[in-house]
């Protein structure tokens, strides 16, 4: 039976045997049309470009039928998007749709020595070869042709795309230095006509205009390769243009007609974009040929007069039909070519079965695991100007305001980002209201008097472009510490986190890094306030992310030192990290009784710092019971501690876990074999949203026989007021649960 695929191809091969001169031959160096800058010379190389991404999507589906290829999403007529890798530079970052063989095979022509065939056909049998993923999966991407690896790219990689645009002319207003990407240099981002419809892709229209409306630099080329359906669902025809054609400060550029009229739309685009410093979008209309991918039967939803009307509308069949009418190839040239670069796709493949794999846990996963502590207390080491740094801080250094005048939580992290910034160039917070208002909670006050705009900014409220943003700035060598208002916001743009930031280094083996400290205000007890919003208590969607690193500190000094170790752990391997900041302990001043002063700490000397690992003790070693917690479960558990050795006589030791991601599990298991009972105290909800579980499974695995409880929140969101403290951890719950334990 003959498939669609042979038809397409005998279709090509009917084209290029029937098509006819209609001029003279041109020499290689003329225009392919009058008036054209591509050259005859070019137009042959954009169809050679073009051939190769159709073989390789052929032996894609060859290879998947043998049991040793494993990705078949093809670029099958979206290849005029060889335009856009000719016309834009290899120095120019580019964020990929899956459809983009014909980009890279032209980009990588650009880059002597470029093995974009024999890369794609390692990468389509996960092969640890592959230069980017190493067969982690089948991607785009490359270091030399700065495309970061993109996996299914429905709309979320376009918020760090003009993320990046936005950081590569920040650079010229900040001191932080970097001609990688070169300063003209602009951001190519492509994606289908469906993905459009995309909240994320909705949001980062608004945010490239929002930024062009404020007079800031954004050089994006946003490239819709529209080919009208997305999957199974049509795009409504004229859907695109009419929807962004009249979008102020975006310009809209059509890229349709014969491929010299489809260059010379690109050309103008991308030049408008790189000389203008502003976002461009530029439509290209494309047909999908074969489905979907291959393991959709696009008969199913599709008539055959339809599909049959896109595989006339084959862009290999056009542009040959153009090149041999107007003389820059003829028929039996180009005849030779296409069937030279299939065989060359072929034997490229011959090899294939005994290509090598990664071949442990340990390799696949080593990219979202590195941390050297020496490397980050080096990282935090950086030495600065006592001068200045007393300047900056008007006479009086942080650590030398101790005794009356000991500092809060919010102090301490407030105190921290000042001597970050200034010790760090590269360093920017951004977020809304943390600049002029100083942030909701007013822990970045005085940020931007100190450093100015270009280093701590506001944002749209919006936490996908915060994030998306932050992203960009990491790419080319920022280091960004954006802030969330508050731990459920995070659910907003979660995918930011998980599917973009934290996966970079894993698809990229590395090569591609977007360090960030995410700054989340966290956690409940907020009296007053009720709702998720505000007064959440879940972080279960962080912990399950992979790599991703998180800290929270329960009292001051210890969120100096954690900040201070999320941002040398960033900088020194460009880990994704969120620093959860418990908001009910923000402005907390007294431990047992009013007035107390017990939580109030003084700020430790710079390069003071917490590794991963490190955990607070309080209390004897060998205690009747241990209590294992963080954040506002420190402070409610020493004053259950107080309460139990009062009333009871019971010796309880309080750990502060300070890291939740990777959690301490040597000093858990070594503090738990310590005591007699041991208690988990997890504020967040009791089913998937905490550490408790995690904890209580370790302990029982490794055989630590002692006899556990955990107290935990309600599966309930927090209520309003007084109501809170029925679905909160509250401190009797504590000592009930230790007293329950002790008496059995």
């Amino acid at each position: 039976m003959t498939s669609r695929i042979d038809v397409v191809e005998a279709n090509l091969d009917r084209a290029i045997a029937t098509a006819t001169a209609t001029r003279q031959r041109l020499r290689p160096d003329e225009p392919l049309a009058p008036g054209s800058s591509l050259t005859a010379a070019a137009a042959v190389d954009l169809f050679e470009d073009q051939a190769t991404s159709r073989a390789l999507d052929v032996q894609a589906r060859r290879l998947r039928a043998q049991g040793i290829g494993y990705y078949t999403i093809s670029s099958a007529g979206h290849e005029m998007n060889a335009v856009l890798g000719a016309l834009t530079r290899p120095t120019d970052p580019a964020f990929l749709h899956y459809r983009s063989g014909g980009f890279m095979l032209a980009r990588g022509r650009q880059a002597p020595g470029s093995d974009v065939v024999g890369q794609t056909l390692r990468s389509l049998t996960g092969s640890s070869e592959d230069a980017i993923a190493q067969g982690r999966h089948k991607v785009w991407g490359s270091r030399e042709l700065w495309v970061p690896p993109q996996t299914s790219t429905i709309a979320s990689h376009l918020p760090k795309a003009v993320g990046t645009a936005f950081a590569l002319d920040l650079r010229l207003s900040t001191a932080h230095a970097t001609d990688d990407p070169p300063a003209d240099g602009i951001v190519v981002c492509s994606f289908g006509d469906a993905s459009t419809n995309h909240a994320t892709a909705q949001a980062t229209f608004n945010a490239a205009r929002y930024t062009r409306r404020l007079g800031r630099g954004v050089p994006i080329l946003f490239v819709c390769e529209d080919n009208g359906i997305g999957i199974s669902v049509d795009t409504p025809r004229g859907w695109i243009a009419q929807t962004f054609r009249s979008q102020r400060h975006l310009r809209y550029v059509l890229a349709d007609g014969e491929v010299d009229e489809v260059w010379a739309a690109v050309d103008g685009a991308v030049t408008t974009c790189r000389q203008q410093r502003r976002p461009v979008f530029l439509h290209l209309p494309t047909v999908r040929l074969w489905g979907h991918a291959g393991s959709d039967v696009e008969s199913a939803y599709r008539s055959m007069v339809d599909i049959v009307a896109d595989e006339e509308r084959d862009p290999l069949v056009r542009t040959a039909r153009r090149l041999v009418a107007l003389g820059a190839a003829t028929s039996e040239e180009l005849s030779e070519l296409v069937a030279r670069v299939r065989q060359q796709v072929v034997a490229g493949a011959t090899e294939a079965p005994t290509w090598p794999k990664l071949t442990s846990r340990d390799e696949i996963a080593a990219p979202l695991h590195e941390l050297d502590h020496a490397a980050v207390v080096a990282a935090a080491g950086i030495a600065l100007d006592e001068e200045t740094r007393r300047g900056h801080f008007g006479g009086t250094l942080p650590e030398e305001q101790t005794a009356a005048v000991r500092r809060t939580l919010a102090s301490h992290v407030n105190a921290t980002l000042h001597d970050e910034l200034l010790a760090r160039s590269e360093a920017v917070v951004l977020g809304q209201d943390v600049a002029r208002k100083g942030g909701v909670y007013h822990v970045t006050a005085g940020l931007t008097e100190g450093f100015g705009p270009q280093r701590v900014f506001d944002t749209l409220l919006d936490e996908t472009t915060i994030l998306g943003t932050a992203q960009g700035l990491g790419l080319i060598g920022f280091l960004p510490v954006p802030e969330i208002q508050y731990l459920a916001y995070v659910h907003n743009a979660l995918d930011q986190i998980r599917g973009e930031a934290a996966s970079l280094s894993f698809f990229s083996s590395g090569q591609f890094r977007n360090p960030m400290v995410v700054r989340i205000a966290s956690f409940a007890y907020q009296k007053g306030f009720g709702g998720h919003f505000h007064n959440d208590n879940a972080i279960g969607a962080l912990r399950e992310i992979p790599g991703l690193l998180l800290a929270t500190p329960s009292r001051g000094d210890d969120a100096a030192r954690l900040l201070r170790a999320c941002t040398a752990i960033a900088a020194a391997h460009g880990r994704v990290v969120c620093f959860l900041e418990p908001i009910a302990l923000y402005h907390e001043r007294d431990l047992y009784e009013d007035g107390d002063a017990g939580w109030l700490t003084d700020y430790p000397p710079p390069g003071d710092l917490l590794l991963p690992g490190e955990v607070g003790s309080y209390g004897p070693t060998e205690a009747d019971v241990l209590i294992v917690t963080y954040a506002n479960g420190v402070r409610l558990s020493l004053r259950a501690a107080r309460r139990l050795e009062a009333d009871a006589g019971v010796g309880v030791r309080v750990i502060d876990l300070r890291w939740l991601n990777p959690l301490p599990w040597q000093a858990i298991e070594e503090a738990a074999v310590s005591a007699k009972h041991v208690v988990v105290v997890d504020e967040c909800r009791a089913t998937g949203a905490g550490v408790a579980d995690a904890i209580l499974a370790h302990l029982a695995e490794r055989g630590v026989d002692r006899p556990v409880a955990s107290v935990r929140a309600a599966d309930s969101y927090v209520p309003l007021g007084p109501l809170a403290d029925h679905v909160l951890v509250q401190e009797d719950d504590i000592v009930a649960a230790a007293h329950a334990l002790v008496a059995t």
